[in-house]
């Protein structure tokens, strides 16, 4: 009998597995809950042929490790959901860390853009910051490989990575192109800032959120109502560039305005509808509160906001958000790696999606429309939150 050509035992390996998962089966190298419930026998035969012939005739040694990691990317890219990613053994651990608010980087928070990624806010005494790396600059390119169409969770994990390691990124700033080395370090994410601010002789209160990693939402109530009992007669709660997080934080931050009833309710294909209602320990109803969002307020995010929106309990100021209407899952997997995948919808009290439709583009409207103008020194779009909330 003659040998398969090497290149067509290759093809082999990924075709049989995206067919092992799609009727369902348990090649070899799949993890056990994959392996059991999605490839079926006759896949895993033919699967399993390649693979002993890539084993066997290939003329080095096989790295079975990288071929999974190779073959499961594909299975979750085959999908076309650009909020499902297969993540390798160490991507998980770099997951694992931003959830916690920590990680190891360049000390960025970002945006996705189609060009690759704009940079929302930069983490004083990070790589980035000391690089110079400022607000409105485009990253559009890591180690010379372009990002443009790039899902953004796979960008940034180009470019976190080992501290005192080098990465190479493209910045874009003006129309001007150059090319930056930064030394990655460890990175501590100041999730939530707050501050007393001055107008027309009222003191109001400012709080910001970078993303919803664990204990967030409790850090957010903490700052609040320091800020109320300093005399604060409203809150801004500033989501701009807030890419969402952990579902529970956004919950847990929506309930420190709303004292009870529904947040926002999921339902997915083989996820029947849970309802998640506020936890109580709310902050006053009559202290105003507005809401400041932009084209980079996603996920958790547009939860709370939709929730306070729908709930009459805010004010919504700035541009249209992301529309994110779906949410995932981490699904652990025996190599130590995961599948981060999209497993059903959200809704919002009103029982509106904020995923497109019908063409729509999706997102939650503001109630007043504002934005930053990235060419000023001035934040334009806090300056018209205040004064909304400065109004009411």
């Amino acid at each position: 009998m003659r040998r398969l050509p090497v290149l067509v035992s290759l093809a082999l390996v990924l075709v049989a597995l995206l067919a092992g998962i799609w009727a369902g089966g348990h090649p070899r190298l799949l993890p056990g809950f994959v392996r059991d419930t999605l490839v079926g026998d006759s896949q895993a035969q033919v699967f399993q042929e390649a693979l002993d012939k890539v084993d066997a005739d290939y003329y080095k040694p096989v790295d079975e490790d990288r071929l999974l990691d190779k073959g499961l990317t594909a299975v979750v890219g085959s999908l076309g959901d650009r909020f499902s990613h297969y993540l390798s053994p160490r991507a998980r651990t770099q997951f694992d860390l931003s959830t916690a608010g920590r990680f190891e980087g360049v000390g960025l928070n970002v945006a996705e853009i189609p060009a690759g990624l704009r940079v929302v806010a930069v983490f004083a005494g990070g790589p980035a910051a000391r690089a110079g790396l400022r607000v409105g600059d485009r990253i559009v390119a890591v180690n010379g490989r372009s990002l443009s169409g790039v899902p953004s969770e796979a960008a940034t994990a180009r470019i976190k990575g080992p501290r005192g390691t080098d990465v190479r990124l493209t910045v874009v700033r003006g129309g001007k192109r150059r090319e930056q080395t930064l030394k990655r370090a460890a990175v501590e994410v100041p999730i939530v800032q707050s501050r007393l601010v001055q107008r027309d002789g009222r003191r109001l209160g400012y709080v910001s959120m970078s993303q919803f990693t664990t204990n967030a939402g409790a850090a957010v109530g903490k700052r609040t109502r320091k800020l109320i009992a300093d005399g604060a007669k409203g809150i801004v709660l500033d989501l701009r560039g807030n890419g969402g997080g952990l579902l529970d934080e956004g919950v847990s931050t929506a309930s420190v305005f709303l004292p009870d009833g529904l947040v926002v309710y999921t339902k997915g294909r083989n996820r029947p509808r849970h309802d998640f209602e506020a936890t109580g320990d709310a902050i006053a109803g009559d202290v105003p509160v507005v809401v400041l969002v932009d084209r980079g307020t996603a996920s958790a995010s547009e939860i709370v906001t939709g929730a306070l929106q729908d709930r009459r309990r805010a004010t919504v100021v700035g541009t249209r958000t992301f529309g994110k209407g779906v949410f995932q899952e981490i699904e652990g997997l025996s190599n130590g790696g995961a599948l981060d995948i999209t497993v059903g919808e959200y809704f919002t009290p009103k029982g509106r999606n904020l995923g497109p439709r019908d063409g729509e583009p999706g997102g939650i409207t503001p109630d007043v429309r504002a934005a930053d103008d990235p060419k000023t020194a001035r934040d334009e779009g806090l300056e018209r939150a205040l004064r909304v909330l400065g109004s009411g």
